[in-house]
């Protein structure tokens, strides 16, 4: 479904969901630590601290930042790989997968109330 916007309304819908996220209860988190979250939900799994870090074109510790504002959320968690023992996987949590869905209806709440 493609979504056709104007700049100013884009700009609009943004400010908007940000704003809202200011005001409510939900965690503040920064763009590059839900640039992080979003992708260890929509994308497949596994997730790896270092696969990450090259995604996003950063260093381990930055993700490691986001990480450890996220796990103490309850958005994310963390734990070895069992396999290769140098790896630390990111998992998902119940609470992210809330917290991203309530996020998704507010997108939508905010797209549906623009102006034409």
């Amino acid at each position: 479904m493609a979504v056709h916007m104007r700049p100013g309304q884009a700009l609009r819908l943004w400010h908007d969901v940000a704003l809202a996220q200011v005001l409510d209860d939900e965690p503040d988190l920064s763009v590059r630590q839900m640039t992080v979250l979003v992708t260890v939900y929509l994308e497949p799994q596994p997730h790896t601290v270092r696969a990450l870090a090259a995604k996003l074109g950063v260093t381990k510790p930055v993700i490691t930042r986001a990480l450890d504002t996220m796990g103490r959320h309850g958005l994310v968690r963390r734990k070895r790989d069992p396999k290769d023992r140098r790896n630390v996987l990111v998992q998902r949590t119940v609470n992210g997968a809330l917290f991203l869905e309530r996020l998704g209806d507010l997108i939508i709440a905010k797209a549906e109330a623009l102006p034409p």
